[in-house]
């Protein structure tokens, strides 16, 4: 349903509790619609699934990973052309609203700097123990992917039980990404928000992400 008013970020929040989520027809559109798939994109975490090559190149450690460091830069790398598509689903008022979702403790964003440059990062909001991924970029080779890895590493360490990724995709496929019918989602959902768990971003990134290759249990 489109709204063509102001937005609370508030409202967004009650959307994502809902299984609802945001997104803007194109980057120029002045209001945003609300949607709920019939199909989920699911991601598991527990353990996380990672691709042996993408595993070998964790423990190099090539980039520098930050979270929250510079959250407007990461939802304008993600909303920038890419070389597979010309426009995007975040629009200005997307943009405000999850910039004050970040002020508010609610919106998040993990960032892969080299040499003192964001090349990469994505974004998200957690409410309880869900996190609701939004949108990833990449400048770098595989940037995007390393904070995905870091991202499910420190859901995994924080006790939360869900990591939405709305749709299926082929860029997924390789993280194990299932498919999950509404009921369902609704169901796991309902339990996540109200599972009490935590980020814990005051633990360093380096005890974090090293639990994923002392895990017998990571598919690699």
């Amino acid at each position: 349903m489109s709204q063509k008013f102001i937005i609370a970020p508030e409202t967004i929040i009650q959307a994502y509790t809902l299984g609802i989520f945001p997104m803007a027809t194109s980057k120029d559109s002045r209001d945003i619609q609300f949607f709920q798939p019939d199909v989920r994109g699911v991601l598991p975490f527990q353990p996380p699934k990672i691709p042996k090559k993408l595993l070998r190149l964790l423990k190099k450690q090539p980039f520098e990973i930050q979270w929250n460091q510079n959250f407007p830069a990461v939802i304008d790398g993600c909303a920038a052309p890419r070389t597979d598509t010309k426009d995007t689903w975040i629009n200005p008022m997307i943009r405000r609203l999850y910039i004050s979702l970040h002020m508010l403790g609610f919106a998040h964003s993990v960032e892969a700097y080299q040499e003192g440059k964001l090349i990469g990062g994505l974004y998200g909001v957690a409410i309880g123990g869900a996190f609701f991924g939004e949108s990833m970029f990449s400048r770098v080779s595989n940037a995007s992917k390393i904070t995905l890895c870091h991202l499910m590493a420190r859901l995994k360490y924080g006790n939360f039980s869900l990591l939405d990724a709305q749709f299926v995709s082929d860029h997924l496929i390789q993280f194990g990404i299932e498919s999950m019918d509404n009921t369902l989602f609704q169901q796991r959902l309902k339990t996540a928000i109200n599972t009490e768990a935590s980020l814990e971003l005051d633990i360093p990134e380096s005890q974090i992400i090293h639990s994923l290759w002392h895990d017998n249990k990571v598919t690699s």
